[in-house]
């Protein structure tokens, strides 16, 4: 099992790179779960990027903090990170992680659709600390791997019941006052709209395009997009057009300052460029040929006839 990066082209996505789930047996059982190692070394990218699939990570030893679309939290193990599908994050200084990751599809959540609900909620923040669920969930995660490391006979109907409460126990871990609200069944429409613009190029796309994918029309999309959120549709693309443009902003900075962490962007060797840079303008006034000594005689000056 690994991860495959996807770094994009101008015919592609121009943005972030994509990283897209790969597994042994992808028609079988698009799911993987192992410790960071086992994943590849892109479970520890610490360069922003997006997935094409969803992850949750248990961190339970590590330094540094994660960095899910535009905040920035310290890790504080144990913790629970989930990411989406089109959010951006990477890990930030991390020393020393250890833990475990799950890495699926939507398709894998057939059995359970109001989990995609709960996996946005728990989404909107970089990390979750787990208090009393630790231990139910380091259990759990250990019979989740064995299961998957085993293969034994009905071991995908365990991995997906396993997977589901999971997602219960970390709900479970936010305070009550802090826990998120996890839509019903009236408002799955509008769940599944915003999961296809939150996708790379999604904020691309109409509203009449997005409504045919879902098997709606445009009006009855509005009607329920707009009763679920108070937003229309148009709106929301509008809003995550909004968070593109600062996710790919603030992805800027991070390449910028990584670029100015040169030697030569830093302070002293812009004192010698400065001290180099009399010379290099002489030279450039004089032209090409400046500094050029003549061999032999010099050539008497032609005097113009009369």
């Amino acid at each position: 099992m690994n991860v495959r990066r996807i770094t994009p082209t101008p015919r592609t996505t121009p943005d972030l790179p994509l990283h897209r789930l790969q597994v042994p047996l992808p028609q079988l059982l698009p799911f993987a779960i192992g410790g960071f190692d086992a994943i590849g070394s892109h479970s520890r990218a610490n360069f922003p990027h997006r997935h094409s699939f969803y992850e949750i990570v248990q961190v339970t030893g590590g330094r540094g903090a994660h960095a899910l679309d535009l905040v920035h939290r310290p890790l504080a193990p144990p913790q629970l990170c989930v990411i989406t599908p089109g959010q951006v994050h990477h890990w930030a200084d991390a020393e020393e992680l250890a833990g475990r990751v799950v890495l699926f599809n939507e398709d894998f959540l057939l059995g359970h659709p109001q989990d995609l609900a709960a996996l946005r909620a728990l989404a909107t923040r970089p990390a979750l600390g787990l208090g009393e669920q630790a231990g139910p969930i380091d259990a759990l995660l250990a019979d989740m791997e064995q299961e998957y490391l085993t293969r034994a006979p009905g071991y995908q109907g365990v991995l997906r019941a396993s997977l589901h409460i999971l997602i219960v126990r970390a709900l479970r871990a936010c305070a009550p006052d802090d826990r998120p609200a996890v839509p019903g069944r009236p408002a799955e429409l509008a769940a599944a709209f915003a999961r296809l613009i939150a996708r790379p190029g999604g904020v691309r796309r109409s509203v009449a395009s997005t409504a045919q994918e879902l098997g709606v029309s445009p009006g009855h999309l509005q009607t329920l997009v707009k009763r679920a959120t108070g937003r229309t549709p148009g709106g929301l693309i509008r809003r995550q057009q909004t968070l593109e443009a600062k996710r790919l902003l603030a992805c800027t900075d991070n390449a910028h300052a990584r670029r100015h962490d040169q030697p030569q962007d830093r302070p002293e060797g812009r004192r010698r460029a400065r001290c180099r840079a009399p010379a290099d303008r002489q030279r450039r006034r004089a032209g090409p040929r400046a500094g050029r000594q003549r061999s032999g005689p010099r050539p008497h000056p032609r005097v113009p006839r009369r």
